[in-house]
């Protein structure tokens, strides 16, 4: 069983975007159905409680069960999922109906170009593919089908990440934050 993954640059710029966003999400929208895939540790999960998402509509997802469980014990509507496969058709989270479609998806992908040399226990988190982008175009594609009209997605990259297929979607960069070997990017994207 893979470790959760710790909150890393990564994780603290979507918290930073969060934090600058979600306000002027929530003024147009109290009731905001919000989603995290690859939820890791719930630091979002509790960031977008504290900005004012209401609690029960706060669904998260991730591959490991480690983090689900952790995060259902943070009292957070969590399941275990590969990107979107447990949400099709709805269905519910311990007990509390699970929407079809959501305001805002946010996903810290694995992102990072595959490296033989990466330990075992952390691919699942780090390693998106071959270049990287393989998690990336999976998650562009599922998601209409998981987007309200006007909803929006902020979506991490990394410099080091080739070959993202942004599909039709408009995109617009929030922030980024330049790090030793790369720069990482949260992007805002709609239909």
């Amino acid at each position: 069983m893979y470790p959760i993954y710790k909150p890393a640059e990564d994780s603290f710029l979507m918290q930073k975007i969060l934090r600058e966003n979600l306000p002027k999400l929530l003024e147009k929208n109290h009731n905001l159905k919000f989603l995290e895939i690859g939820t890791g540790s719930g630091i979002h999960l509790e960031t977008a409680k504290n900005l004012g998402v209401k609690e029960e509509n706060i669904f998260s997802s991730d591959i490991n069960p480690k983090s689900v469980r952790y995060c259902n014990l943070l009292g957070f509507n969590c399941i275990q999922s590969d990107l979107f496969e447990a949400f099709k058709g709805g269905g519910s989270v311990g007990g509390t109906l699970v929407p079809l479609k959501f305001d805002l998806i946010i996903f810290n992908p694995p992102y990072l170009p595959e490296d033989k040399r990466e330990p075992c226990d952390s691919v699942i988190s780090t390693t998106g593919g071959k270049t990287g982008c393989e998690i990336i175009n999976k998650f562009l594609i599922e998601t209409k089908n998981y987007l309200n009209k006007n909803g929006k997605i902020f979506l991490i990259t990394s410099s080091l990440t080739k070959g993202i297929n942004f599909q039709d979607y408009k995109k617009v960069l929030l922030g980024s934050e330049r790090l030793f070997m790369e720069e990482l990017f949260v992007w805002e994207v709609g239909i």
